[in-house]
Formats: structure tokens, C-alpha cells, sequence
């Protein structure tokens, strides 16, 4: 029994008890031990607010007056249970098709209905919450495929790859290590072998993707996390440095709640304004994110990023100053 099943029972046993139920008896009746049993009561009582009366020694119940009027909540999965749900469910929807389609159809089905028990309806809404995506490149799904499973397979890959800042193509033999979903677009994480260093490849970029016959390098998870996840974004690498970038009082509202990175250092100032600090190695993905909020956030530091920053802003500028 998971604990979704348990908080169901759980209450259902409060619910229907006239006297204080033992914690000996929830345990036979929930199949768990007894610490769980105390971290069921303390979940169902302190999240959803459940009128739980009682203690270890007498036994639990709902209390009387207030029992009737209490029911669970129609949903209540965290935001990070109901997107994946939702994510899959959609994933699903939009496979429609394909060959996995029949396959599919009995999970999208077992996901659909446990979204519908946890809203408390017959029936899963299906307009009425979304997940939307957001700036998805298209690819090609051959190539897709080819580079999917040489991760997989741990084969070597080689492709043609067209850089999206220089538009050059060029040929690459790599070892797959990872294929990363970021921003709802697929990245291809690599050892790439005549530059001899790791390398991240956007995979709409990847073309006549094809499979060697060697096996592929594989490099320890320690040097993956280091190198992929320790920089801002999905240009990953060694951190070059800090960026200090200052947000209006209007921006931290928002800024304030953001996550940009696992290693980031952020502190409301004294005039409403909020300074965020930031590990990055390569700049483009980082000023994107800066540049998005206008005149509302300033680059105190370094000053090559700040910069960087004026360069874009000013080519920006120039575009509305023709006539």
C-alpha cells in the first residue's frame, strides 16, 4: 500500500470510528510499522488539516463535531506530483499514433484515473489543467532516434552538426554520455574525441547521425556532475566566474522566487532591490535570461559580462533608430 492508499484508509478508519482506534490496530489494518502510522497521523492532521484528536496510549479518532464536516481534499498531490502526472499524460496525448500508441494506452489510462480519484471526480478534465509547452525546436527523429540509442546501446556517434551561432557545419565522432530534456528541447551530452573534452549538443542541430562500432568512452559520474551541472545552463563547463546582477524592486518579486542555479547566492537590499549571484562558464544562455527583464536588471559584475550585456543592448537599440 503506498501512502496516497494509506491516507485514504487512514481516514476512512477515523472517519467510521465511534471510539479512539489503537495504533496497534492501524497498523494491521494500514499493513506498516508503527513509526509510519505516527507519520501518516502528523501528515493527515498537520497538511490536511484533519481533526485528529487522541494520542499513543488512548488511540486516535476524528473529533466528534467536527468529523462530519471534514472530508479530504479533492486534490491533493504536491505541484511537483501533479505536473508529472500531467507531463505524462500529455507526452501521451501527443504521441497519438505512434507506434508505442497502443502500448501506451492503458498507462495513459492509470494516469488519467488517478488524477480524476485525487480530484475527486468520475472523470479527469482534461481542459482544465495543462502543461504547455514552451519554445520546443523541432528535430529530426531519425537522428533523434540514432543519438538515443547510442546512449543507450553505449556506442560511439557520429553526425554532422550545424552550430546555431556560426551556422558551420562540422563532422564529430563523440562518445554519448547522457541525453538531457532542458527547456522542452534535447541536448546531447558527449565526450567529443578530436577536441578531446566534453561537450554538450543541442540535438535539432544533429544530422546523418549514424552508429560506430566501438564501444563508447564512459566517464565517471563525478566528472559528468562536475562539468555538466556546476555552470549556469546548459552550457556547461568549469564556472569562469561570478556574475552580480541587480534586479528593481518591481523584478525581485519574481526574481527572488527563481531558481536559476543549485550554487546561486541571492539577499534582498535595503532599497527593495535584490542582488543575485551566479556561477557561469560560457555567457550567451546567461544574458538571454537577463536581458528578458529589460531595464528591470543591471550586470554589476564582471565587466566583460556588463559589457557584453550594453554590446547587445545598443544592436538592440540600433534596430529601432532606422527608418
Amino acid at each position: 500500500m503506498d501512502k496516497i492508499e494509506r491516507i485514504t484508509a487512514l481516514h476512512r478508519i477515523l472517519k467510521a470510528a465511534r471510539y479512539p482506534v489503537t495504533v496497534k490496530r492501524l497498523q494491521e489494518e494500514l499493513g506498516c510499522s508503527r513509526a509510519t502510522v505516527y507519520r501518516d497521523l502528523a501528515y493527515l492532521r498537520d497538511a490536511l488539516m484533519a481533526p485528529i484528536e487522541g494520542d499513543g496510549e488512548a488511540g486516535f479518532r476524528y473529533h466528534a463535531a467536527e468529523s462530519e464536516r471534514f472530508e479530504l481534499p479533492g486534490l491533493w498531490l504536491s505541484s511537483e506530483e501533479l505536473y508529472a502526472l500531467l507531463a505524462a499524460q500529455q507526452l501521451l496525448v501527443r504521441t497519438g499514433g505512434g507506434v508505442l500508441s497502443g502500448a501506451l494506452a492503458p498507462l495513459q489510462k492509470r494516469i488519467e484515473g488517478l488524477l480524476a480519484d485525487h480530484a475527486g471526480v468520475d472523470q479527469w478534465p482534461v481542459d482544465r489543467v495543462r502543461v504547455i509547452p514552451h519554445r520546443g525546436r523541432k528535430l529530426d527523429e531519425a537522428s533523434f532516434r540514432t543519438v538515443a540509442s547510442a546512449v543507450l546501446e553505449r556506442k560511439q556517434l557520429q553526425f554532422e552538426y550545424r552550430a546555431r551561432s556560426t551556422d558551420e557545419r562540422t563532422k564529430r565522432t563523440v562518445s554519448p554520455q547522457r541525453i538531457t530534456h532542458y527547456r522542452d528541447n534535447w541536448y546531447l551530452d558527449a565526450w567529443d574525441h578530436e577536441r578531446n573534452a566534453l561537450r554538450s549538443f543541442a540535438v535539432d542541430r544533429v544530422g546523418n547521425a549514424r552508429l560506430g562500432e566501438e564501444l563508447a568512452r564512459d566517464l565517471p559520474n563525478e566528472e559528468l556532475n562536475q562539468h555538466l551541472a556546476s555552470s549556469y545552463g546548459i552550457f556547461s563547463g568549469e564556472p569562469k566566474g561570478w556574475a552580480t546582477i541587480l534586479f528593481s524592486a518591481k523584478a525581485a518579486r519574481w526574481v527572488a522566487d527563481e531558481q536559476w542555479h543549485s550554487k546561486q547566492q541571492g539577499r534582498h537590499l535595503s532599497d527593495g532591490r535584490y542582488e543575485l549571484k551566479i556561477p557561469y562558464s560560457v555567457s550567451r544562455e546567461l544574458l538571454m535570461d537577463i536581458l528578458h527583464y529589460g531595464a528591470d536588471a543591471e550586470i554589476v559584475e564582471p565587466a566583460v559580462l556588463r559589457e557584453q550585456a550594453k554590446a547587445l543592448l545598443e544592436l538592440a537599440l540600433s534596430n529601432y533608430e532606422k527608418k
